[in-house]
């Protein structure tokens, strides 16, 4: 089957005069808050889904329904995604996605959401388990798309390393790349990315986490792929209980040094970021945005220097709202400030 338009768009990126000017370095911003969805999956996934259909054998002629599960940005994604597509698309969410979330992917135009299971691995495993064989019982062609394990999600992350190779400035190289972890897709598709690009061994990648989501760090600080016993940090978003194998792999590499921040420093860039650049992103997102702030990047990049080039991206994210980003900062606003003093 032939597309003619695929699901995700390219991206500006920008350098920030002020957050350069805060970080003491050049930062660059990769906006994929701009993509279709609002968050970067909307490469992974969308390339996902892409390849599926080109899999599947021509002569099945039942309908296409893609499932998926996500506690909101990958489903976000594959709404979207399906509906410009011209397919059917439904979502399992995990029980602590909150209701504005599901009903966004309502109004996005999901065919059904289903709230079940703790985290997003019970989720995901009623979907394949129990909802997709319903379908496939009921005459459906039912594809599986894996918000973050799967070579096509990371070739599709892939293509903002390929647009950033043509972006930056007089065909400079990036010293630096910081991206926020979750499943570990966006980070995959970075490596990937480099690799293409012939970059490698050149950049330094920066994978951040937030205290409470941080199953890579913890896995690369104990040698060994773990599994939290659950997620206590509000950056839900990140909620993986355990990266990709392939992202624990990749994190081995010498360029990489894991970074784990916590919520209230990822809040804190939310509201600050907002007020200096008019973007307003999650803080799955913030956490990354948050290492241009009261000199983090001086004690997490190798070889800091004013004339430094750091990517940021800024990978978006829909759970957020004016209203939940006020309730952060009067949670968390003496946190950031007694953190970032740290710093100084």
């Amino acid at each position: 089957m032939a597309f003619h338009k695929q699901p995700w768009i390219e991206t500006p990126l920008l350098e920030s005069s002020i957050l350069s000017k805060i970080a003491g370095c050049r930062i660059f911003l990769k906006l994929e808050n701009l993509q279709p969805s609002g968050s970067f999956k909307s490469r992974g996934i969308g390339n996902s889904m892409i390849s599926s259909i080109r899999e599947q054998d021509p002569s099945d002629t039942r309908e296409v329904h893609f499932y998926t599960s996500s506690g909101g940005n990958a489903g976000l994604a594959c709404v979207i995604a399906a509906v410009s597509l011209g397919f059917k698309a439904s979502v399992v969410v995990p029980e602590s996605t909150d209701e504005w979330t599901i009903n966004k992917l309502r109004a996005a135009g999901a065919n059904e959401v289903t709230v079940h299971g703790a985290t997003w691995f019970h989720a995901d495993s009623y979907l394949r388990e129990t909802v997709i064989p319903a379908a496939e019982k009921h005459g459906e062609r039912g594809i599986y798309i894996h918000p973050f394990d799967k070579p096509a999600v990371w070739e599709g992350a892939s293509t903002m390393v390929d647009e950033i190779k043509t972006q930056m400035p007089h065909d400079e190289r990036p010293d630096a790349i910081v991206c926020s972890v979750g499943g570990g897709g966006l980070f995959s598709g970075i490596m990937m990315g480099l690799d293409r690009a012939g970059w490698g061994d050149q950049v330094q990648v920066l994978p951040v986490e937030t205290l409470g989501a941080d199953s890579l760090a913890q896995s690369v600080e104990k040698g060994t792929l773990i599994t939290l016993p659950g997620i206590t940090s509000i950056a839900t978003s990140l909620g993986a209980i355990q990266v990709a194998e392939n992202a624990f792999k990749e994190a081995q590499r010498p360029t990489v040094t894991p970074v784990v921040l916590e919520d209230a420093e990822a809040c804190s860039a939310c509201w600050r970021f907002l007020d200096d650049e008019r973007y307003l992103v999650e803080p799955a997102c913030g956490v990354s945005v948050a290492l241009a702030y009261d000199g983090r990047l001086k004690h997490c990049l190798k070889d800091f220097r004013p004339e430094s080039k750091v990517v940021l991206i800024v990978c978006g994210g829909s759970k957020i709202s004016l209203d939940l980003l006020n309730k952060y900062q009067s949670r968390f606003q003496q946190r950031s400030e007694e953190l970032a003093a740290k710093y100084g």
